[in-house]
């Protein structure tokens, strides 16, 4: 059963591009074209209950009563697949802060190893997007997600991942680990091999943007 913190987009675009973004004929500078549109149209819905608040505007023809982001919100892209992320949610939200954490997975025991953290000496923030193309075992979005809770975000500061794709596995791990964090993507596929990869997925998502080669 998905939990119910699971939000896979439906829309005909994600749809589209996530077809343009698995094919194993996709070139790198393409690949990185489209992981920006599909951030773009991820970090959208998942904007969708951020608060606003109101603010006076004058148009050409009268004053009226408008809106402007109420929340004060974090980029956390984690390295370096997540770099592709983040000019996408910056189109959405020019005034966004941007910290960067280092994980990487271990080959051997698949956990992951923290190796740099950029954020600022306190949270300051209403909400944290974490940025990262696959959420595979989930090791590395529980690690990332447990720095920013020790670091302060917590009630009433929210979290969530943004990921292209996700496994089962992952958003179990996840959900399991820290039911209050949402998890939106553009798609849930099958199941992890034995190496850890997603299943159809699209490989290795750092790698197929900076051209350094593919998973075996």
């Amino acid at each position: 059963m998905l939990p119910p913190t699971l939000h896979v987009s439906q829309h005909p675009a994600v749809l589209h591009k996530l077809g343009i973004l698995r094919d194993e004929k996709t070139e790198p500078k393409k690949f990185r074209e489209v992981v920006r549109e599909l951030s773009w149209l991820l970090g959208y819905e998942a904007l969708a209950d951020a608060r606003v608040r109101a603010r006076e505007v004058k148009t050409p023809l009268e004053t009226m009563h408008g809106h402007e982001l109420g929340e004060r919100i974090g980029l956390i892209p984690i390295l370096r697949a997540g770099l592709g992320m983040v000019d996408a949610m910056l189109e959405l939200m020019p005034t966004a802060e941007v910290w960067h954490l280092g994980l990487f997975r271990d080959e051997r025991t698949l956990k992951p190893v923290e190796y740099y953290n950029k954020l600022p000496d306190a949270a300051s923030v209403d909400l944290c997007l974490i940025l990262d193309p696959m959420l595979a075992t989930g090791g590395s979005a529980t690690a990332a997600i447990e720095v920013l809770k020790r670091w302060g975000a917590v009630t009433p500061v929210r979290i969530k991942l943004v990921n292209l794709i996700a496994a089962p596995e992952g958003v179990e791990a996840v959900a399991k680990a820290h039911p209050d964090v949402e998890i939106h993507c553009a798609a849930l596929d099958r199941q992890l091999n034995d190496k850890g990869y997603i299943m159809p997925g699209l490989g290795d998502a750092g790698d197929r943007q900076f051209g350094t080669g593919k998973a075996s």
